[in-house]
């Protein structure tokens, strides 16, 4: 007789029923209950809040754009901390110093036949006034926006060229004058200093890269104090030199407004991904 064993009886085989599907694990924070939903208006309040800030952020960075820096304004900011440390001295200093050294920069007929270069660059370290002036304020804003667009070098020549330019225009007619006896010779020894006539010219200049409304604002404005100034003609050398540089300034704006079309292709050339080519832009002629 066959008798079954324990291995036999273990060994059977019971069919389970299949699983519909692989039972989901639960994650980590699965019984968490989600997030509350910000209420709409909550939401739209925060919105504001980030556009409120953001607007304010853009604004200071224009208002630093305004003003000279090391890095971005070199050539004004360091133009400005001469003029600030001669108005020092022209404030604390002993005045018969002041007058001596003013004297010896002043860029009259009898300096300009001696040492034209000397007293050219001397008198244009000064302004006139002290830090109390309204040019020191036009300095800082004019020249920081005109070297923002085309560099510190052009800059300075746009500066130079009204400064040397229309001093020299006003000066030789007075030498021509007293040697026709038309003026005394006192007049070879008059005081002349300052910088209005480069910031005269950087202002025309400035002018030219301006948008239109904009631009005529500058012009109509500048152009109004300069006319009022010849009616009066209280210091006429000074006012006709001054209407002088701001055309001189004016006439620079055919090639400074190249000088800023080249600037911007390559700016965006830089900025491009590469192998991407960019078109070039045409210049801005409004």
């Amino acid at each position: 007789m066959h008798q079954g064993t324990d291995r036999a009886a273990g060994e059977e085989h019971h069919e389970a029923p299949p699983l519909d599907a692989i039972p989901r694990q639960r994650r980590t924070g699965e019984g968490a209950p989600p997030p509350a939903r910000q209420a709409p208006k909550a939401r739209d309040a925060h919105e504001a809040r980030d556009a409120h800030e953001a607007r304010d952020a853009r604004k200071a960075r224009l208002r630093l754009r305004m003003l000279p820096t090391p890095t971005g304004t070199p050539f004004t900011f360091g133009y400005l901390l001469v003029l600030v440390g001669t108005s020092l001295f022209m404030e604390f200093a002993d005045q018969d110093t002041v007058s001596a050294v003013l004297r010896a920069s002043s860029t009259d007929v009898a300096h300009l036949g001696e040492t034209p270069l000397l007293v050219l660059a001397a008198s244009a370290l000064w302004v006139v006034g002290g830090l109390t002036s309204p040019y020191v304020i036009g300095f800082a804003l004019v020249l920081t926006a005109l070297e923002r667009r085309i560099g510190g070098w052009r800059t300075a020549g746009v500066f130079l060229l009204g400064h040397v330019v229309a001093t020299l225009a006003t000066e030789i007619p007075v030498g021509l004058s007293v040697v026709a006896g038309h003026l005394p010779e006192s007049s070879l020894h008059r005081l002349d200093y300052g910088i209005s006539f480069g910031l005269m010219a950087s202002v025309g200049a400035l002018a030219g890269l301006l948008v239109p409304w904009l631009r005529v604002v500058v012009l109509g404005g500048v152009g109004a104090m300069l006319l009022q100034d010849l009616f009066e003609l209280s210091s006429p050398l000074t006012d006709w030199g001054h209407p002088l540089a701001l055309l001189l300034g004016v006439a620079c704006w055919p090639l400074l407004r190249r000088v800023v079309a080249a600037r911007g292709v390559a700016i965006r050339a830089h900025r491009a991904p590469r192998g991407v080519r960019l078109p070039a832009r045409a210049p801005d002629r409004r």
